[in-house]
C-alpha cells in the first residue's frame, strides 16, 4: 500500500487521487482528512463511493490504533498509539477548565540523553513522519471532542523525542495543523520544545511557517549542563543563548526557557540569579518545572518553599511561572513518557 494520506499536503492529495480528478476533489479529502477529522475513508462522503474505494484500495487513511489509555485523577489522559510498523509512541492530553492541551511526539524514543528524563532511558528507535506527527493531534482531538476555535486547544511538542533533529517533518505537520483550510490552529497555540539544537534552531528561525519555541534549559552554568544534558558538550551555553538572542521573534513572542529543578543539585538561590543574569537581555519568560521523578532516575524532586525560593528571585526580573505537574499517578508528566504501565 502506498504512502498513508494524513500528512500529505493539498498538492500531495490531489496526485494520490489521480492526474483525471478535478482540483475542488482534492480540497475536499484535504478539508475531511483535517478539519471533519475522518476517521476513516468510507465516511468520507463528500467524495464519491467509487473515488472512496479505490483511494482505500491504494492508500491507508494512516491515524494510529489506540493500544492503551491511562486515565489520570486529575483529568489527564495518556495514549499509548500503535504506528503503522507495530512501534508505539505517547501523547498525552491535558484539560484544564476551558483550555486542552495535547503533548504530542515527534520520534519513538529520543537521542538526547538527559539524565532527569525517563523518556532518555528509550534510546531512539526511529523519527515520526509528517503524519504520524498530525496524526495524534487528529485522533486526540476527535476522541475528546475537542473545540479549536476561541484559543481553546493548545499543542506542545514536548513528548518522546528531540524535535528538531526531526525538523523536515515537524515543519511540515506545523503547516497543516496551522493551515485555516486544514486543522486551522492559531500560531500562538503550537509550541515546539528542544534540548539547543543550534543550527537547527537557526533553520526553524527561516521558515515562514513555524511553532513558537521553547529552550530546555535547565541549569545556570556550562558545567552543571553538560552532566545533566550532554549535549552541551556538542552545543554549549553561551553560544545557545547568543541564538536564542539572535532567533527572530514574532511581534506577538516570546521565547520560553524550560528549567527542571532537582534537588540540591541546580535549585539554589545562586542558580536563580545566574538564570537571570544569563537571560537578561532575551525577550522570555521561564517555566520551572520540579522533577518529576520515575524508576532509573538518580535525581529527587525539590521541596516546595525551594521551588517558591527560586521562582521569587526569578519573577523580580523575568515573568517566570511554575509548571503544576499533571498526570504523575499514570506516567504522564513531563519527562515521564517511557511507555511505563499502570495498574488499576
Amino acid at each position: 500500500m502506498s504512502q498513508p494520506l494524513v500528512g500529505m499536503d493539498l498538492a500531495e492529495l490531489g496526485e494520490a487521487l489521480g492526474p483525471d480528478q478535478p482540483g475542488y476533489r482534492a480540497r475536499q479529502l484535504y478539508d475531511a482528512i483535517y478539519r471533519g477529522e475522518a476517521p476513516d475513508l468510507v465516511q468520507i462522503s463528500t467524495l464519491p463511493v467509487r473515488m472512496r474505494e479505490d483511494l482505500a484500495r491504494r492508500h491507508a487513511l494512516g491515524l494510529p490504533e489506540i493500544e492503551r489509555l491511562y486515565q489520570s485523577s486529575d483529568g489527564t489522559r495518556r495514549y499509548l498509539l500503535r504506528l503503522e510498523d507495530g512501534r508505539t509512541v505517547e501523547t498525552v492530553l491535558m484539560p484544564e477548565g476551558e483550555r486542552d492541551t495535547i503533548c504530542i511526539s515527534s520520534q519513538v524514543g529520543c537521542p538526547v540523553d538527559c539524565k532527569f528524563c525517563m523518556t532518555a532511558l528509550m534510546g531512539l528507535e526511529r523519527s515520526l513522519s509528517a503524519g504520524e506527527i498530525v496524526g495524534q493531534v487528529l485522533l486526540v482531538a476527535r476522541d475528546n471532542r475537542l473545540r479549536r476555535e476561541g484559543g481553546r486547544l493548545n499543542i506542545v511538542m514536548m513528548g518522546q523525542g528531540e524535535p528538531l533533529l526531526n525538523l523536515e517533518n515537524v515543519v511540515k505537520a506545523t503547516r497543516i495543523l496551522l493551515d485555516p483550510a486544514g486543522f486551522g490552529l492559531s500560531p500562538r497555540r503550537i509550541t515546539v520544545s528542544t534540548a539547543g539544537i543550534i543550527p537547527k534552531i537557526e533553520e526553524l528561525g527561516r521558515e515562514p511557517v513555524r511553532p513558537k519555541l521553547a529552550i530546555s534549559l535547565n541549569a545556570s552554568t556550562e558545567e552543571m549542563r553538560q552532566e545533566l544534558m550532554p549535549i552541551t558538550r556538542k552545543y554549549h551555553l553561551k553560544d545557545l543563548v547568543e541564538a536564542c538572542k539572535a532567533y527572530p521573534l514574532r511581534s506577538w513572542e516570546k521565547l520560553t526557557f524550560e528549567y527542571v529543578l532537582l534537588r540540591g543539585v541546580n535549585d539554589t538561590d545562586g542558580d536563580a540569579r545566574r538564570v537571570v543574569r544569563r537571560l537578561a537581555n532575551l525577550n522570555c519568560k521561564v517555566n520551572l518545572i520540579a522533577l518529576n521523578p520515575g524508576p532509573g532516575i538518580p535525581y529527587a524532586t525539590p521541596e516546595p518553599d525551594r521551588v517558591a525560593s527560586f521562582h521569587e528571585i526569578v519573577r523580580r526580573s523575568l515573568p517566570c511561572f511554575v509548571r503544576k505537574p499533571r498526570g504523575l499517578d499514570i506516567y504522564a508528566a513531563c519527562g515521564q513518557l517511557k511507555r511505563n504501565a499502570v495498574e488499576g
